[in-house]
């Protein structure tokens, strides 16, 4: 996979090039190659989980990462990464649906199958530099979080520590096409306190 660069990836979001005082979370957070790898290497057994599937408008800084129109639709996935039993990555994409078209037409239809596998089997694929946020409980990814928990999630529940701040990454993946153009998706990923039990 090859690696470009962003212009203004940073915005009123203040997603930061570092993730300072991240902890133990840190070598989960700057990680270059596949999560979902890293995850099904240190579980017994490794799932996704999907928690939601809609078209709706993306937040006006993700709008702004992928060149969308304010009033353009997305579809937007939302998944748990589930190491034996035990949730610990919430994972919110954001897919154009223009972007959904040639090598990518099958993502809107991924279910349990992990979208990173996908992602990082294509060396045409190329990827923004990660940015990072420690996301406090009025954060709408947190927020997000914990409404999937309230609505139809025991173990994320379970997996949650009331109030705790979450260490979230994120970037953009991309791929050119010669007759499709280029196509480009957000993917970001939030770190649940289990994942340093696993």
């Amino acid at each position: 996979m090859k690696f470009q660069h962003l212009h203004h990836l940073n915005n009123r979001e203040n997603w930061l090039k570092s993730p300072v005082n991240s902890g133990k979370f840190r070598s989960y957070l700057i990680g270059k190659g596949s999560l979902t790898m890293r995850l099904q290497l240190q579980s017994q057994h490794f799932s996704v989980t999907p928690l939601r599937l809609r078209q709706a408008k993306a937040l006006q800084h993700e709008a702004a990462l992928l060149a969308l129109k304010a009033q353009q639709h997305a579809l937007q996935r939302d998944v748990l990464l589930v190491c034996d039993g035990v949730p610990v990555v919430f994972a919110h994409s954001v897919l154009p649906n223009q972007s959904l078209r040639g090598d990518w037409r099958g993502l809107g239809r991924l279910g349990s199958k992990p979208l990173g596998a996908i992602l990082f089997a294509n060396p045409k694929v190329q990827r923004t530099p990660l940015t990072y946020k420690k996301l406090s409980s009025h954060n709408h990814l947190y927020q997000l979080i914990l409404r999937h928990s309230l609505a139809n999630n025991q173990m994320l529940n379970q997996s949650l520590q009331s109030g705790q701040p979450l260490w979230a990454r994120r970037s953009v993946f991309s791929l050119r096409s010669s007759n499709l153009g280029q196509a480009k998706i957000l993917v970001t990923e939030v770190f649940l306190p289990a994942i340093l039990k696993s």
